[in-house]
């Protein structure tokens, strides 16, 4: 499949409306991680158990609309280390934000749908998952067209390795520290029953081969003790966190709050870089052209914030105007996560509206996601995209793709999940 001629601005469309020849090598992509994870049969037997982590075809994205992401990546981040707008958000977030130890949080997600008008940023995440899934599936793919070929070999996945470890030895000096950690927990309620669990074992190896002892724990496993956040015994100098309790202040994660608080141990990302960054009420600052214009922005940020769709709080003032309305918006819970909670008003009933209306909610103006057609079994399906960038201190670290049906991701559609992204 060649297209001579074809435009810059037209060839990641077709891409991803008619090439079916680049396809997901699984054999290749099994026997990678399971070189990696220290226990190749838990890795195996947790990829079957999960046939929709990994899309069937990668995605195709122009260079023009990822650096358009880029320069919104850039506008936000701008802002959140503004002193006008750290006052804001942080208002209105719990009081154990307030301390800044100094992380900037590792892997930041930048989430995008991608439309004729350009890339609209959908939601920030502050430990935002995949990333280590999503480099070694890039490299598992294999092609046959020539755009295809031209845009895989543009994916500069050769350095993520490399900025990914750098990453943590920032974070970890960025606290004082020096040297490099002796100790990382990777920490999540309930590590084996999470959905990203291979995600984990691709973790606790890329740590041990940088010399490092790697633990994936449940928050519940850690003691503070003697001045020393501890696991079985062992202290733990850094967390790589994926939990979803952004305030530390659930039952079990006791010993990680108090350890944290006591600047005992390097913790990344924080509860201050989830205020910073992704509580979703936060966009209904960066959407608000009248509210961006005090954050001390350039006038390029301040046009780049233009791809944040128009976001409000739900209150008690605008619940009437916002319900007859309500076919224009999403409507996700301030502190959410995952797609969970999150409603699109044309499919939203009066009982699930009963409880959006009583606050916690934001109503984000609708944006369309794109499609990738593939072929499954034969049969060939359009189904949904998102964009995410994986960045740090702003600068990319992985573009990937998340497609699936659906109002939102969900990791259950056939032939979708995790896909590389390749630039056109």
């Amino acid at each position: 499949m060649t297209h001579d001629g074809l435009g810059a601005d037209d060839r990641d469309a077709i891409l991803n409306k008619g090439c079916f020849c680049v396809t997901l090598n699984s054999a290749r992509l099994l026997t990678a991680i399971q070189a990696e994870a220290p226990d190749p049969d838990l890795a195996g037997a947790l990829l079957a158990a999960r046939p929709h982590l990994f899309a069937a075809m990668p995605v195709f994205l122009a260079e023009h609309d990822l650096k358009a992401m880029l320069d919104v990546v850039a506008a936000v981040e701008a802002a959140g280390e503004d002193p006008a707008y750290q006052a804001v958000v942080l208002a209105w977030a719990p009081a154990i934000t307030r301390h800044d130890f100094g992380p900037r949080g590792v892997f930041m997600g930048y989430d995008f749908h991608l439309g004729a008008d350009g890339p609209k940023l959908i939601e920030v995440n502050t430990n935002a998952g995949g990333a280590f899934l999503n480099a070694f599936l890039a490299r598992a793919q294999g092609a046959c067209c020539r755009e295809a070929e031209d845009a895989m070999r543009a994916a500069p996945m050769a350095e993520f390795d490399a900025a990914v470890w750098l990453m943590f030895l920032a974070e970890w000096s960025s606290q004082g520290r020096t040297g490099q950690p002796r100790t990382i927990a990777i920490v999540d309620d309930r590590p084996r029953e999470q959905y990203l669990y291979p995600e984990f074992l691709l973790a606790q190896r890329f740590f041990e081969r940088h010399g490092v002892t790697a633990w994936i724990a449940d928050p519940g496993e850690l003691r503070f003790v003697d001045g020393l956040l501890r696991h079985e015994g062992e202290a733990v100098d850094l967390v790589y966190n994926r939990l979803v309790d952004f305030s530390l202040d659930a039952a079990g994660h006791e010993g990680l709050r108090d350890a944290y608080l006591a600047g005992a141990v390097v913790l990344t990302p924080g509860p201050r870089n989830h205020a910073l960054y992704a509580d979703k009420r936060n966009l209904t600052l960066l959407s608000d052209p009248v509210a961006a214009s005090t954050f001390g922005l350039t006038p390029d940020k301040r046009q780049s914030l233009s791809a944040v769709p128009s976001t409000v709080m739900v209150t008690a003032a605008n619940a009437d105007e916002l319900w007859s309305t309500r076919k224009r918006y999403f409507f996700k819970p301030a502190g959410g996560h995952g797609g969970k909670a999150v409603y699109r008003g044309d499919k939203m009933t009066r009982g699930v509206w009963e409880a959006v209306q009583q606050g916690g909610y934001i109503a984000q103006e609708l944006a369309a996601p794109s499609e990738r057609r593939i072929r499954i079994d034969g049969e060939i399906k359009a189904l949904k995209l998102d964009v995410r960038l994986y960045t740090y201190k702003g600068l990319p670290l992985l573009t990937a793709a998340r497609v699936y049906q659906g109002q939102t991701t969900n990791f259950r559609t056939p032939g979708g999940g995790f896909a590389p992204v390749f630039v056109t």
